[in-house]
């Protein structure tokens, strides 16, 4: 059964505007199922398959005669010899909505769009799942915490309790998981031994996949916390330099996501040292050998994994609105004060806690207050997203919100 991508309506929006349109994500997130059901009248092309890669490669510029646009491109990371030929198609028709094109490599792909289809293509970063789009709510605005946006989700909260979280946390959210109901453990052994021996030997030839597996765990239990290189290095066993290249690998895959501190010249007191997220909590989970939704709640690990899905459900509900890189930080200075996340906007600051518990305290934003002595900047309403049950104010204008609002 396919279940409605929010990503959808934007993609209606921004073929009108470009003639190609890339979808970007990791693997198995559902690019190809995206495409397949927005846009199904269309030819459509995998570079997945041998013979037309092969096609690709060695004759780029006869590829789209014999099968002219509009069409959809899967995989397009592996031919990047055919950006230039797309560009003069697109320079020769004039028209819109021409190429719908995906591929999981970021790095590799933007840097062949940027240098060929600059201005002429529309691109879009799609994750798993949301948990709106689990629950069916067609509500897609990108999160905020002021009171419009919580009125504006009053009607449509996501009906999860408890247990149903935790096991959505535990199982992730690529499509085979949270909507086909595959074996957890089976999955996600597939997944890593599918990225290994194919992305991860294309974007850095990495010749001891074993000693990256080994790699991409540290990182794994590392995540929602400040990123120690020198930490991941000594736990993968190589250099420092090689730790730093990896972590570009696992970030060119959209596996992880670096969340920057807040500072600026005023304040001297910040540290600016980022914050590394894994964005598939099943597949961390996977990697940290957590086995159930269970043993993950009540381990020690359970505060880092549910910030993790809450700042992934934040991500989401700005990439599938098309906004691709939020102003999104988080606060903490050399008085180990800590904000979790800041959201950016008209130079304010929208201050937001994140707790796994159900019972908010206002000591728990006491932390915000840091925000008003910062100079050139104003404070915002902030949040405290956790279990409780309605949206409530806090003290001031902080409201607690519900991670079913989120």
């Amino acid at each position: 059964m396919y279940i409605k991508r929010h990503l959808e309506k934007t993609l209606t929006r921004i073929e009108t505007m470009f003639g190609a349109i890339l979808v970007a994500g990791s693997r198995q997130v559902g690019k190809t199922t995206l495409l397949r059901n927005a846009k199904p009248g269309l030819s459509y092309l995998t570079l997945d398959d041998p013979i037309m890669l092969a096609s690709a490669a060695s004759e780029p510029g006869t590829f789209f005669k014999a099968a002219p646009p509009p069409l959809v491109v899967d995989e397009i990371q592996h031919a990047p010899q055919l950006f230039p030929h797309i560009k003069m198609i697109l320079d020769a028709q004039g028209r819109k909505g021409q190429f719908f094109l995906s591929g999981s490599q970021q790095y590799q792909m933007m840097r062949n769009v940027g240098e060929s289809l600059a201005g002429r293509i529309g691109v879009l970063n799609l994750y798993g799942f949301s948990l709106r789009e689990l629950c069916g709510i067609d509500c897609d605005l990108p999160f905020r915490t002021d009171r419009g946006y919580l009125e504006a989700r009053k009607g449509s909260p996501a009906p999860v309790d408890y247990n149903t979280l935790w096991a959505l946390i535990h199982r992730g959210a690529m499509p085979a998981m949270a909507a086909e109901g595959m074996d957890w453990q089976l999955f996600y052994a597939a997944y890593v031994r599918t990225y290994l021996e194919r992305d991860v030997r294309d974007l850095a030839q990495v010749g001891d996949e074993v000693k990256f597996l080994k790699f991409m765990t540290a990182a794994a239990a590392m995540t929602g916390q400040l990123l120690n290189h020198a930490s991941l290095a000594r736990d993968a066993g190589v250099s420092q330099p090689t730790a730093e290249r990896w972590l570009s690998v696992l970030h060119a895959s959209n596996l992880v996501y670096f969340l920057q501190p807040y500072h600026n010249n005023i304040i001297k007191r910040a540290v600016k040292t980022s914050k590394i997220y894994f964005l598939d909590t099943g597949l961390a989970a996977y990697l940290t050998r957590w086995t159930t939704p269970e043993a993950l709640r009540h381990g020690a690990m359970a505060g880092a994994f549910f910030e993790s899905f809450v700042l992934a459900e934040i991500l989401k509900s700005y990439a599938n609105a098309g906004i691709l890189d939020p102003s999104l930080y988080f606060y903490r200075d050399k008085e180990q004060t800590e904000i979790d996340l800041l959201l950016f906007r008209d130079q304010t600051l929208y201050p937001i806690e994140i707790k796994k518990y159900a019972d908010p305290k206002v000591e728990d934003v006491k932390a915000f207050a840091v925000l008003d002595k910062i100079p050139g900047v104003t404070r915002g309403p902030g949040g405290l997203i956790c279990l409780y049950d309605r949206p409530a104010p806090l003290t001031g204008e902080d409201m607690v919100i519900p991670l079913t609002y989120v």
